[in-house]
């Protein structure tokens, strides 16, 4: 299968799949869980922004409703609960790195915090189709692949799709696996499939 190749193709390829009845009603994924990798090249950061919230918009007009969320906003809104945000901004500077990263990491733990937000967006936003978003803002803290480990049980009933900023790739040698901005192994995930080799 030829992947599409430009910014434009991609957009025009993610719309009609999105809005497929195909994708929509789960088929074709063999009784694995619906959650599908969207690859991107890191350098497209900000176009990749700009193009997601256009696909939001345009596949709303096809009546299809996206729960947009961002894995960067989540997480500030965790610290912002915890009453610490402030404090983690103002002592970031001269804090360990290592001392950050362990706190921010049991802060914005996937299991215990990050999944249950999730599910209260979930539950309380009607939906058909699942984008998350910000995977290389929240990097090291959080791991995409921890996020769709933790999520099976919480997002199994409408399509998820990750934008992540590198590369998602499947051999037979050594599986599958997410590479955060094409040069970070992020670690194996199998269970996810890739929306550019999907079909409609």
């Amino acid at each position: 299968m030829n992947l599409p190749a430009t910014r434009k193709a991609r957009s025009e390829h993610l719309f009609k799949v999105i809005t497929s009845p195909r994708f929509l009603t789960k088929q074709g994924l063999g009784n694995e869980v619906p959650f599908f990798i969207y690859p991107y090249d890191a350098k497209e950061g900000l176009s990749m922004d700009d193009d997601r919230h256009q696909l939001v918009a345009r596949v709303g007009h096809a009546r299809v409703t996206v729960l947009d969320l961002s894995l960067y906003d989540l997480s500030l809104g965790i610290l912002e609960e915890r009453g610490i945000l402030e404090q983690v901004l103002n002592v970031e500077s001269e804090t360990d790195k290592i001392e950050l990263r362990e706190l921010l990491q049991s802060v914005l733990d996937p299991q215990a915090n990050l999944i249950p937000k999730i599910g209260e967006a979930i539950s309380s936003t009607p939906h058909d189709v699942i984008f998350l978003s910000g995977v290389g803002e929240v990097y090291p803290y959080i791991r995409s692949h921890n996020v769709l480990n933790n999520l099976q049980s919480t997002a199994k009933d409408k399509p998820t799709v990750l934008f992540f900023p590198g590369s998602y790739t499947h051999s037979f040698a050594t599986g599958a696996s997410l590479d955060l901005f094409g040069c970070l192994h992020d670690d194996k995930y199998y269970r996810a499939f890739n929306i550019l080799n999907y079909e409609v």
